[in-house]
């Protein structure tokens, strides 16, 4: 692994706004669901889990409809289940959605669609992003805008994309009735401003309400994991994990880079379960990094904070941004998402 490894300390860049108390709060949902969750036990986090294998259900769909999910930064959410909603009422809902838009553009509010332009909403079906059959279709909404210049030079362009998925969502499903739909993980991807009025419209709507996804150290080292088990037939990205210092006056971050098939020897040399990674699996592969940087450069990453863990799969921030790369594994980082989602809301 030496000749790969190449760690370097580099200021931290002040984080990126996030949404103030974005649609928290009480709903009538909420109640609803408050004597499930009293009935329903606290979920604790699994001892071990499935390492991300390609769905049948995706392979059953052309890649190309789905493409374009993938080599995008996308802001994650958790979201109650949505009611009284219709995969038939998709034009209403566009339409409705889109005057809601422009209706608060006109208020003078922070909408990012620009003056010269006339929006339009769209409404689709996102076929195969889903774990099981049981599992709901996932959507998407997006935002588009066309230029008002002359026809020969009208050019759509997507302003806003945003999409809502359930993948193996079995634990949800199984405690809400027939009038909800439950997606309960939500990516977004475009202006923050867009996000905060597109998803007041749903709470509105449908009574649910999205919070933003937390990711946290311990999570992430699920990821690294689980993420370096995956067979991949070519690696496209190096493996490197990012750690926070916090100190005075600015915190520093630690970057450890790998080559990733160094990464996968050294998960092969601790992994003992078939198919599956362990808690003690991810535990003792987060050790192995964790002393192989110390015997080189005498920091102990222990004593600091994972924050970002990049590998070919997918790359994940614990400021809820995730960038999923390899197709094939699209369906098993969702998996993941979702249980995060599911476990936030119940």
């Amino acid at each position: 692994m030496d000749s790969y490894d190449t760690p370097e300390l580099t200021r931290r860049q002040d984080a990126s706004s996030r949404l103030k108390d974005f649609f928290i709060g009480a709903t009538p949902l909420q109640k609803r669901l408050e004597s499930v969750r009293k009935q329903t036990s606290f979920i604790a986090t699994p001892p071990r889990r499935k390492i991300p294998q390609g769905s049948q259900l995706q392979e059953d769909v052309d890649p190309q409809k789905f493409a374009f999910l993938l080599h995008k930064q996308w802001t994650l959410y958790s979201l109650t289940p949505l009611y009284k909603f219709s995969y038939t009422n998709f034009k209403e809902y566009s339409k409705l959605l889109n005057a809601f838009i422009a209706a608060e553009k006109q208020k003078g509010l922070a909408v990012e669609v620009g003056d010269d332009f006339n929006i339009k909403v769209i409404f689709s079906t996102l076929m195969g992003v889903k774990g099981t059959q049981r599992d709901p279709e996932a959507f998407l909404v997006q935002i588009l805008s066309k230029s008002q210049l002359p026809s020969e030079h009208k050019e759509e362009k997507v302003l806003w994309t945003g999409w809502f998925c359930c993948v193996f969502g079995d634990s949800l499903l199984e405690t809400v009735s027939e009038d909800f739909t439950c997606l309960p993980l939500f990516l977004a991807n475009g202006a923050e401003t867009n996000t905060a009025i597109i998803g007041t419209w749903f709470q509105k709507t449908f009574d649910c309400y999205f919070r933003p996804l937390a990711v946290n150290a311990f999570n992430l080292s699920w990821m690294a994991a689980m993420w370096t088990a995956c067979k991949m037939d070519h690696y496209m990205a190096t493996t490197e994990l990012l750690w926070s210092v916090p100190c005075s006056p600015h915190s520093l971050d630690i970057s450890y880079a790998i080559h990733p098939e160094d990464a996968k020897a050294l998960w092969d040399s601790v992994h003992k379960t078939p198919g599956e990674v362990t808690q003690e699996e991810v535990d003792l592969f987060m050790d192995c990094l964790y002393s192989h940087f110390h015997r080189h450069f005498k920091i102990h990453l222990s004593a600091t904070r994972l924050v970002r863990v990049s590998t070919s799969v997918a790359s994940a921030h614990t400021d809820g941004k995730i960038k999923i790369l390899c197709p094939k594994y699209l369906i098993g980082v969702l998996a993941y998402l979702t249980e995060l989602a599911v476990f936030q809301i119940e």
